[in-house]
């Protein structure tokens, strides 16, 4: 625990102006942002007597280890620096809402040729319209089946959609009139979009007009006597009006709002949040957050208008927002909003009337969200925490294990050796920390070998951090930090100007950004307090000598045996043996089981990447197309490799160069090994009476053993 008055700025350091200041940790992560008018008056608040500041205010300034500022402006742009931080560093101590769930849109996907109406989770696109958020994607879906009646906009996958191009046959959909078919050139794509426009139309509000419109098409279809066609257009009305009675109309002058709720008590708060849009509820969300310290309404509101239009412009932001409390200052909140949607926005309270009534419901809302908030997460925090303290309490750890990182190696049959790395922080899954590893130093399987390989690169990347960052001990360097380290980069190769280079592993394609700025996610820079390894006796002896090797001896190591779930400690001869019963057990086997998940998914898309490859994909200069050409002309890779340079040449597009390249390669190459008769046993050999490769469909080619063998090749 850290104390204030030791990172504490000079007196006439900090300026009087508005500006956004960052608290970090000992380890550089920034634990905490915020904003000021001026950073004078705001940061002395942190700073006075520790008695005197709430108890998670208490709990942030110890744990940070210093402070720093940056000048704006305005308060606008302070309001932005901050949203932009909150963002990118993820701070512990910040007030954010958290989803309990994914909501789901109603998504209309004008950016392509034939626009799309489909359900949509998560990002927004550019070019595509959003209606909603739903409370459940079945609202959308009857929506939708209703509406389809009279706007028969196209529902299908791209897939589904060249097929039918492919074939002239349209969809079920097409059949029953619920598709206007433009993958079949029934309509055009002009008039496709138009009706597209129409939907959109439709669900923005804009429904009396086109319902009017409808109905003297009606009346005019009677007069003439064509009463099919006027059937029809009474049953279109009917299903808009189905369509409209599922959102009932709550403000009469159809307007555009959301309406924004706070319940809250001494520790979290929840913020429901109703769009209205044309009078009636399109949409409704809801987040809970921990309040980290003594905070307003109006601040927590302020934090709900960042999360909620931080990344929204134009329409997506309403003319009116209306809430239980103004931020205070009111006045740059208002501007930002209004830059966000390029006109006038009104930040108000409702005073009286409908929108007041309206109000009335969603705190109603909000507060029944914060009691299920509760009632859930009282048991879930007391499960948790006993998981954890049983874990200290068997493996006799000083304290409870706040970090657990579990490692697992994956190969199938010595082949495409991966290893995972997962993270769990309070006793849940931090997958933004998640990494995974190829195996470098050795070819083939050997587990105890490669667990020691992976806790060494992982290690070493931490203790290259520490040293980077200065958070070595007193007296303490580089080279007395144990062997291996900055001594070798991954390859093997000493670094050229004796730098650290260390290893590391891949991070996850959806991870957070790894930049090597200060205070951004890294890597390895944080030490977990426990280290988990799938497997026992000689994986955990292995994990603990890595870290021995490096000098690191504040971490624990234990494994996890999956044959009697039996814990294993680094030179015990006898395992640590848990009641079934044990929340710490259940909590380690389900870290054991992400790690074996997240390993073996990795391991079959090295797999899969390696089966699909072909000596044709080394050929320098050498495209997809004329790749195709050689095979089409040829038949097979063996026979192109059997070709001569005059038989290569003949084929259309390659050139005599090109053909001596590709023999070259293919003569270097080594020859697939012969494919099996899964079902015989047998070598599958070509016409020829040459061992071949046989496949079960199109450039797949057939691996040996039967589906429920392979995956218990798996490992």
């Amino acid at each position: 625990m850290a104390d204030p008055s030791s990172y504490r700025p000079r007196p006439g350091e900090i300026p009087d102006s508005p500006g956004v200041y960052r608290f970090r940790d000992e380890h550089r992560r920034v634990i905490y942002v915020g904003k000021a008018k001026s950073l004078r008056q705001r940061l002395a608040n942190y700073f006075q007597d520790l008695a005197n500041l709430h108890p998670r205010t208490r709990t942030m300034v110890t744990t940070a280890a210093s402070v720093e500022w940056t000048v704006v402006s305005t308060e606008v742009e302070a309001l932005q620096l901050e949203y932009s931080w909150i963002k990118e560093f993820d701070p512990r101590f910040n007030v954010k809402y958290r989803d309990d769930k994914s909501y789901p849109y109603l998504a209309v996907t004008m950016n392509e040729e034939f626009p799309r109406v489909q359900v949509m989770r998560g990002h927004k696109k550019k070019g595509v319209r959003y209606f909603g958020p739903y409370g459940h994607a079945w609202a959308i879906r009857d929506t939708v089946d209703l509406l389809l009646r009279v706007f028969p906009v196209r529902t299908c996958s791209a897939g589904v959609f060249k097929n039918a191009a492919r074939t002239g046959r349209p969809c079920l959909l097409g059949y029953i009139g619920k598709c206007s078919a433009p993958c079949v050139e029934r309509i055009s794509p002009e008039d496709h979009r138009e009706l597209a426009e129409e939907f959109c139309d439709f669900m923005a509000g804009r429904t009396g007009t086109y319902l009017r419109r409808l109905e003297r098409q009606m009346a005019d279809a009677a007069e003439e006597m064509e009463y099919e066609r006027a059937a029809r257009l009474r049953d279109d009305i009917g299903a808009l009006k189905k369509a409209m009675e599922k959102s009932a109309v709550v403000l009469a002058d159809a307007t555009d709002a959301d309406l924004i709720a706070v319940a809250e008590d001494e520790l979290e708060a929840a913020v429901q949040i109703f769009h209205v849009r044309g009078g009636r509820v399109r949409g409704q969300r809801g987040w809970v957050t921990d309040k980290v310290e003594e905070i307003t309404t109006g601040a927590l509101v302020e934090h709900a208008l960042q999360q909620l239009y931080g990344e929204e412009t134009g329409d997506a932001v309403p003319k009116e927002v209306l809430v239980p409390a103004l931020p205070d200052p009111v006045e740059p909140v208002q501007q930002w909003l209004t830059e966000r949607r390029g006109s006038g926005v009104s930040l108000r309270i409702p005073q009286r009337g409908d929108k007041k009534a309206l109000m009335a419901t969603v705190e109603r809302n909000a507060q029944q969200a914060l009691v299920l908030h509760k009632t859930k997460r009282a048991s879930d925090l007391t499960t948790r925490s006993r998981a954890l303290e049983e874990i200290a309490e068997a493996l006799d750890l000083d304290s409870a294990p706040l970090r657990i990182e579990c490692y697992d190696i994956s190969h199938l049959q010595g082949d495409d050796v991966v290893a995972s790395m997962v993270v769990f922080e309070d006793g849940l899954a931090r997958k933004s920390e998640y990494r995974r590893f190829q195996i470098k130093g050795f070819a083939g399987q050997d587990d105890v070998r490669s667990m020691h390989e992976v806790i060494t690169r992982r290690f070493r990347r931490y203790l290259a951090e520490k040293e980077r960052t200065g958070e070595w001990a007193d007296g303490q360097d580089a080279d007395t930090a144990g062997p291996g380290v900055g001594d070798v980069a991954s390859d093997g190769r000493p670094p050229a100007d004796g730098r650290v280079v260390p290893d590391d592993g891949e991070a996850l394609v959806d991870g957070p950004a790894l930049k090597d700025d200060d205070g951004r996610p890294k890597r390895f820079a944080y030490p977990p307090q426990l280290v988990v390894v799938d497997g026992g006796q000689p994986q955990v002896a292995a994990a603990q000598r890595a870290l021995d090797e490096l000098g690191i001896d504040d971490i624990a190591v234990c494994g996890l045996a999956k044959r009697l779930e039996e814990v294993w400690l680094p030179g015990d001869d006898d395992p640590v043996v848990l009641p079934r019963t044990s929340e710490g057990l259940y909590l380690l086997q389900r870290v054991r089981d992400e790690a074996h998940r997240f390993a073996i998914t990795y391991q079959r898309v090295k797999r899969a990447k390696r089966l699909r490859s072909s000596p044709l994909d080394d050929v320098p200069g050498l495209g997809e197309t004329r790749k195709q050409a050689l095979i089409k002309h040829f038949g097979s890779v063996k026979k192109l490799r059997a070709a001569t340079i005059d038989q290569i040449c003949e084929v259309p597009g390659i050139g005599r160069k090109t053909a001596e390249t590709v023999a070259v390669a293919l003569a270097r190459a080594t020859p697939a090994a012969p494919a099996v008769n899964t079902a015989t046993g047998e070598i599958m050999e070509d016409e020829d009476g040459a061992p071949g490769t046989t496949t079960d469909a199109p450039g797949e080619p057939v691996t040996a053993g039967t589906p429920d063998e392979r995956r218990g090749q798996e490992r």
